[in-house]
């Protein structure tokens, strides 16, 4: 939907990085998006539909933490 995901080597870690994220902070700013994956490397997107994607998710009720 956001595009966030191509070769896959990143996509284990933003997942865990994300869903700890949205555990302690369920509607984090962009900023705390950036800082929560910064330890994750990714080499195809260049991180902006990684955070709009964690963004989608947040705070939204449809899809919910447990849909991470």
């Amino acid at each position: 939907e956001n595009g966030a995901v191509q070769c896959g080597y990143c996509t284990p870690g933003m997942i865990m990085s994300a869903k700890a994220l949205l555990l302690k902070n369920p509607n984090p700013t962009e900023e705390e998006i950036r800082e929560a994956i910064a330890g994750n490397i990714c080499r195809c997107t260049g991180y902006n539909n990684i955070v709009k994607a964690i963004k989608s998710v947040s705070n939204n009720n449809d899809v919910g933490i447990e849909g991470i």
